[in-house]
């Protein structure tokens, strides 16, 4: 069998651009896309806020400290999801193969191409061309043959631009690269790594499975993969999104009392990572691990879908009371998510989602 053709297309700085191209007065300008409240984080920055070191996720008071010049703008996500079905229609004039992660982000299987290009290359190419042409937006694009060398390698040359990955070049492209950008590498795992002495992605390829598995159970198996380049997953149409969730393990195990920051700020990062969805959330999910490791959940599904971060936030405190354990109790994590997804058009009250 021969070698797929995976492309990985990334909108760039997708909000802010959809932003600067509906309003003429923003363009060239540092935007920052945001709700204008008291623990808001940064949904998107333009390029121009991105030189002052501005990325999504960071609280929106620490990008306006960087960035004073900034205009935010509140985000408006009817017009993204409209601006994100249109890339999608681009998409299936080449392959019915696409694998949407995100507004902004989808994979696409161009092994067989419906246009008859004959490169994956020429397909990227011309999709990145039909959609500055049809929706004066930008987008990079990553050529390979799985799905994780794809996705690196459109990150390699953005804002608007390609990188294709062949496969005979795999080991020269992927050896060099620092661990952390491995897919599931986060700092604990990095710092598990490199007390081994395991920086690189060739470090990592020096080490045997058994070894990799014994450290690292599950996770091992893919670590090895990936230091070989080696990603089976296919692209899997039309995959609805089941759940949203964070997580974080205490430093020292508190008590329920003292988890309303961690709360609250969990609660942010989901509702952020939910906003890329094009479906809506119903339920919100409390998740508790108690210090002898028992875990609990409570969840509960308002009338109405939550339509801000702060009720998401106020949901999930409310589930913390619902946890009937004595005071003396200790947790060692806390958990928020955000599940029951549905299309928006199912949603009786849609119109109060995007106000």
């Amino acid at each position: 069998m021969g070698f797929r053709k995976i492309v990985h297309i990334d909108m760039d700085a997708f909000y802010a651009s959809v932003e600067q191209r509906d309003d003429p007065q923003l363009r060239g300008k540092p935007v920052i896309v945001a709700w204008q409240a008291k623990r808001s984080v940064v949904c998107a920055a333009s390029y121009e806020a991105r030189r002052f070191g501005v990325h999504s996720a960071m609280p929106a008071i620490r990008a306006e400290r960087l960035c004073p010049d900034a205009i935010f703008v509140p985000p408006d996500f009817t017009r993204y999801r409209a601006a994100s079905l249109l890339t999608r229609e681009i998409f299936k004039r080449h392959t019915d193969l696409v694998e949407p992660l995100s507004l902004d982000e989808a994979y696409l299987d161009v092994t067989q191409n419906k246009t008859g290009l004959p490169t994956a290359t020429r397909v990227a190419s011309i999709i990145r061309e039909q959609i500055h042409q049809e929706l004066s937006l930008t987008a990079s694009a990553g050529v390979a043959p799985n799905k994780f060398l794809a996705k690196l390698a459109s990150d390699w040359r953005k804002p608007d631009g390609i990188f294709v990955i062949q496969p005979d070049d795999v080991d020269t492209f992927l050896l060099p690269l620092p661990i952390g950008r491995l897919p599931g590498v986060g700092k604990v795992t990095q710092e598990k790594l490199e007390k081994l002495g395991i920086r690189t992605v060739s470090n990592l390829r020096g080490l045997n499975l058994p070894t990799l598995e014994d450290r690292f159970r599950r996770y091992g198996q893919r670590l090895y993969e990936l230091s070989r380049g080696i990603d089976n997953s296919h692209v899997v149409p039309n995959r609805p999104t089941k759940s949203i969730s964070a997580e974080d393990t205490f430093e020292r195990d508190l008590p329920l009392s003292e988890t309303e920051a961690m709360i609250r700020r969990l609660a942010e990062k989901i509702w952020s990572a939910s906003r890329k969805e094009s479906r809506i959330a119903r339920t919100v999910v409390l998740k508790l691990k108690t210090s002898g490791f028992n875990i609990l959940t409570r969840s509960q599904t308002p009338s109405s879908p939550p339509s801000s971060c702060e009720e998401v936030t106020t949901i999930a405190l409310a589930l913390r009371g619902r946890v009937e354990l004595p005071p003396e109790q200790r947790f060692r994590l806390i958990g928020v998510g955000l599940s029951n997804f549905c299309e928006p058009e199912e949603v009786s009250a849609q119109p109060a989602l995007f106000e």
